[in-house]
């Protein structure tokens, strides 16, 4: 895509599109009412709970992993309160980078969008070997965890995402469906064997300070954990993605986050405490399926544990098919507005952006075939969606003190204090990445230098003026120098 299909000036650095170029650019509007967005924001979350967390027993022990994961639940909470309210101002598919747009300029939306973009790249494309590791513990078809079932995973739920979002999000949330049901099961079958003192039985390390049988690496311990305390959550900031294809949005957009994250919150409780006191922290702080770890040990499979495990399938499928969702929308509007090549917004007749959906799921199968590293994807993963949190929460304090008569149809609970904390929380969260996974980190930093560098030298002086994120900007703009 050329700026052919733009005319005129509307200021430095951008132009006003035709028609045409909005019109090859539309969603379906209407499709998603609360109930499908509820769906969406647990499936982006559910797989969380069916392993990863775990991990975080072991840099932090069940104390420390507990702290961590209060801390980042009330993080999530402060934040979905507060996207809740900005969702309702702004109600289109730029999400996270619309609202940043709106309050810290075409640099704070740029930085924001790309922070969420690679979130919602790098993440599928993990949960693709993850998927592949389920298919092939299980013996299914006698497939092995490799490229194979990695092309299959992209390649039929991207199709169903081409086929429409109404059909997609009803199939996200059968599957979510499932995923949590099986969770609610395996925490009545784990609390049967429910041992208090298996909790904090990982073994102290004497030399940390602060360390006890409830912090067993110390108070350092809980830092550490938070990202992984982040994995019961990881997500579901991604539903304001979802606006422009809502149903009344400035209604069904609170209702989802405020729904989505106490059910999240529920699942997080009884899982966390389930798996631990079942067989025990120290059985499953490396399990790559804890849940069936603390169901059957080392011992033979149950129909419980059968079940669960293959119900872990479902719950990474759902978490996969959402996340494409999240990505592709999150790309069509940065597209749309200029920041990135134009042609990558370009919808279909069934009004699903294709190429938006296509090249980053290319890139996801690339990444999963190449590397064969989910944990390593997630933590770079986990690295950009505390970028964006901290943005985000920056927005609706910014919005708050500089526009305080901006009509607001629902208003955060706390208001700046509520979406301070999750700033705060958002930062430290940042800088605990670097103590789980430096190098995730570096890498992660150096693929947003490379984006920046794009921005800085090209897209930035080819933004689309009327492209609804740019457009409310510039109607704010105006407004204020009229003022």
């Amino acid at each position: 895509m050329t700026l052919e299909d733009t005319t005129g000036s509307a200021g430095p650095g951008t132009t006003p599109p035709s028609d045409a170029y909005l019109e090859r650019r539309t969603l379906r509007r209407g499709s998603a009412g609360w109930l499908l967005l509820t769906g969406l924001g647990v499936a982006y979350v559910v797989s969380g709970d069916f392993s990863g967390w775990n991990i975080g027993l072991s840099k932090g022990g069940f104390g420390g992993l507990a702290a961590a994961t209060v801390l980042m639940g009330l993080m999530y909470a402060c934040l979905v309160f507060a996207l809740a309210e900005l969702s309702a101002i702004l109600p289109t598919a730029g999400g996270g980078y619309g609202f940043a747009r709106r309050a810290l300029g075409t640099w704070g939306g740029f930085l924001t969008g790309t922070a969420i973009l690679i979130e919602y790249i790098l993440a599928p494309a993990a949960i693709a070997i993850f998927i592949g590791d389920y298919v092939e513990s299980l013996g299914l078809f006698g497939l092995t965890s490799g490229w194979p079932v990695y092309l299959a995973c992209f390649a039929v739920f991207i199709g169903i995402h081409l086929w429409g979002v109404g059909e997609a999000l009803r199939f996200s949330l059968v599957v979510t469906a499932i995923a949590v049901a099986a969770l609610l099961i395996f925490a009545v079958g784990a609390f049967t064997e429910f041992r208090a003192a298996g909790l904090d039985d990982i073994p102290v390390d004497t030399s940390a300070v602060g360390s006890s049988s409830w912090l067993p690496f110390g108070l350092l311990g809980i830092w550490a954990a938070f990202p992984f305390g982040m994995w019961f959550f990881l997500g579901v900031e991604g539903v304001p993605l979802a606006a422009e294809e809502a149903k009344d949005p400035v209604r069904s957009m609170p209702r989802a986050l405020a729904v989505s994250m106490g059910i999240l919150v529920l699942l997080a409780v009884l899982t966390f405490l389930a798996a631990s006191g079942a067989k025990g922290s120290a059985a499953i702080q490396d399990a790559g399926n804890p849940l069936v770890v603390a169901l059957q040990g080392d011992g033979d499979p149950t129909p419980l544990s059968r079940f669960v495990n293959y119900a872990g399938l479902a719950g990474l499928v759902a978490s996969f098919f959402s996340l494409i969702y999240a990505g592709s929308r999150q790309l069509f509007a940065l597209s749309r507005a200029g920041y990135l090549p134009r042609f990558l917004s370009l919808t279909s007749r069934r009004k699903s952006p294709y190429l938006g959906l296509l090249i980053p799921g290319a890139i996801g199968f690339a990444l999963a075939a190449g590397t064969g590293d989910g944990a390593r994807m997630l933590n770079i993963a986990v690295f950009g969606a505390t970028i964006s949190y901290a943005l985000m929460a920056l927005s609706h304090i910014v919005l708050r003190r500089r526009e305080p008569e901006l009509a607001r149809p629902y208003r955060t609970p706390g208001g700046v204090l509520t979406s301070s904390v999750a700033f705060v929380l958002a930062l430290s969260a940042l800088v605990a990445t670097f103590l789980v996974d430096k190098d995730a980190a570096f890498i992660a930093l150096a693929v947003y230098g490379v984006a920046l560098a794009y921005f800085a030298f090209y897209s930035r002086h080819r933004l689309v003026a009327q492209a609804p994120e740019e457009e409310f900007a510039a109607l704010a703009a105006a407004e204020a120098e009229l003022k």
